[in-house]
C-alpha cells in the first residue's frame, strides 16, 4: 500500500491499530521523506540569499540528493509493510509433512531476510542526508536553524529506527545470513550518532 496517499490522521489511524503493518520501520521511512522535504525548504531558503553564499553548495547537494531520496523513502515504506505481509503469510504456510516443514522454514528465513533489507536501505539513505546536515546548519539560512534541527532529528531517528528493524529480524536468522548488514549495521548506527550530534551542535550555535 503506497502510505503517501493517506492522510496524516488516516496514517496514524493505520500505525494505531492492531493489524502488523504499518509499523516502526514505516514509520522510520516515513519519517525520512519528511526529513528530506524540511532540508530542501532550508537549501531553497539559504539559495535565495547571497548572504548565505557559503551554504549554497551543501543546499545543492541537498536538493539533488532529496530529489530521489523523498522519493526512495516513500517506496521504502510501502515496500516495509509488504516486506512484513510476506513474513506473516509465510508463518500461514502448512508444515504437515516434512517437505513442507523444510518448504515453510526456508520461505520463512527468505522473507524474513527481505523485512531486514528493506529497513537497512532506509538506514543507508537516511545516514547520506545526515552526511550533508551539519553542514546545512552551520551555513545555511540562520533563521531555519530550528528546522534544520527537526530535520537532522526525523533523518535520525529514520536511520536508528530502521537498524532496530534490521536486528529484530537478523536476530532470529541463522547467522550466515545477512553478513553485510549484520557487519556494517553497528557503523550506520555509530556513524548517524556522531553526525546527529554535530548537527545538533551547529544548530544551537546558529540559534
Amino acid at each position: 500500500m503506497d502510505w503517501t496517499k493517506l492522510t496524516v490522521k488516516e496514517f496514524q489511524n493505520a500505525l494505531k491499530s492492531s493489524d502488523p503493518t504499518p509499523g516502526g520501520g514505516t514509520a522510520a521511512a516515513i519519517a525520512l521523506g519528511q526529513a528530506g522535504a524540511l532540508s530542501v525548504m532550508v537549501a531553497d531558503l539559504t539559495l535565495a540569499s547571497d548572504k548565505y553564499s557559503q551554504g549554497h553548495d551543501v543546499s545543492n547537494e541537498i536538493k539533488q540528493l532529496c530529489n530521489s531520496l523523498i522519493e526512495e523513502s516513500d517506496s521504502l515504506a510501502e515496500a516495509d509493510s509488504d516486506a512484513f505481509d510476506a513474513v506473516v503469510q509465510a508463518f500461514k504456510m502448512p508444515k504437515n509433512s516434512e517437505d513442507e516443514k523444510n518448504s515453510r522454514r526456508e520461505q520463512i528465513r527468505n522473507s524474513t531476510l527481505g523485512a531486514a533489507d528493506i529497513p537497512y536501505k532506509t538506514a543507508v539513505l537516511g545516514l547520506e542526508l545526515l552526511k550533508l546536515l551539519p553542514d546545512l546548519a552551520k551555513y545555511g539560512n540562520s533563521n531555519c536553524a530550528s528546522d534544520v534541527g527537526v530535520a537532522s532529528l526525523l533523518a535520525s531517528a529514520a536511520v536508528k529506527g530502521a537498524l532496530f528493524n534490521v536486528d529484530i529480524n537478523l536476530n532470529s536468522l541463522p547467522d550466515d545470513m545477512g553478513t553485510e548488514m549484520r557487519n556494517e549495521a553497528p557503523n550506520l548506527l555509530q556513524q548517524s550518532r556522531k553526525l546527529s550530534k554535530m548537527c545538533m551542535d551547529n544548530v544551537r550555535d546558529a540559534l
